[in-house]
């Protein structure tokens, strides 16, 4: 009986082409639940990174650097003894991203929520594994750039940032051969530095949802990325 069964089944593949069979199995997303599956893998990657703001101190990556050779800039300020004034301006300005990022958590998810992907098709199936990202990044950065601005001036303010910032950026532009002299607004450098690392966090995230299927925390996103691996597997068998 058994054997039978299995006779059948593989005329019935013989008789339909693939991709119909894998329709009548419900195995092939429409493109709504394309586009679907592929916001739902861009909000995770936020979430990913909301989190990683929400603890600044316990990740390095989300913690203020100062804009251009970081390095050389706070040696030369260590230097000058002012190291109190540096970790105070790198806590506040810490806190000011976090705080931002909080405040603007609905922006980032309604972009994803209104980005409209009417070739999903041609960003799920690709060797890119942050295709998704990309586009995301491309479609929308400066329309989050022109709306997250005043949320990061406001917390600036709030912290008290941009004071300590006017004390420090003034010492360190009156040494001489020093280079390039700090900037006296840092409102546009953290913004635009905390939407690229909120776009790596999408893009990390997305990577692993290709390629791990334990990052697939949805049905939806697990039959999305699961056709798009066996999908991208056979065009590759094909060539």
């Amino acid at each position: 009986m058994r054997y039978r069964i299995l006779v059948l089944c593989f005329s019935f593949v013989l008789v339909f082409p693939r991709c119909n069979v894998m329709k009548s199995l419900g195995l092939v997303p429409s493109e709504l639940e394309m586009a679907m599956g592929l916001r739902e893998a861009l909000s995770q990657g936020l979430w990913k990174g909301f989190d990683a703001f929400a603890d600044p101190n316990g990740n390095p990556m989300v913690r203020f650097a100062f804009p251009g050779d970081a390095a050389k800039i706070e040696k030369t300020l260590n230097d000058l003894g002012l190291s109190k004034l540096v970790n105070q301006v790198t806590g506040k300005f810490t806190r000011a991203m976090a705080s931002a990022v909080s405040a603007s958590k609905p922006i980032f998810l309604d972009a994803v929520r209104s980005m409209s992907i009417r070739d999903a098709i041609g960003i799920l199936i690709t060797d890119n594994t942050h295709a998704a990202t990309d586009y995301f990044k491309s479609a929308m950065q400066p329309s989050l750039i022109t709306a997250f601005r005043p949320i990061v001036d406001s917390t600036i303010h709030t912290e008290g940032a941009d004071k300590d910032w006017s004390s420090i950026s003034t010492i360190y532009n009156k040494i001489p051969f020093t280079g390039k002299p700090l900037e006296s607004s840092l409102t546009d450098f953290i913004s635009a530095r905390v939407i690229d690392l909120m776009f790596l966090s999408v893009a990390n995230e997305e990577t692993q949802i290709r390629q791990k299927y334990e990052f697939r925390k949805s049905d939806l996103t697990r039959k999305v990325f699961g056709y798009a691996e066996q999908e991208l597997k056979r065009r590759k068998a094909m060539q």
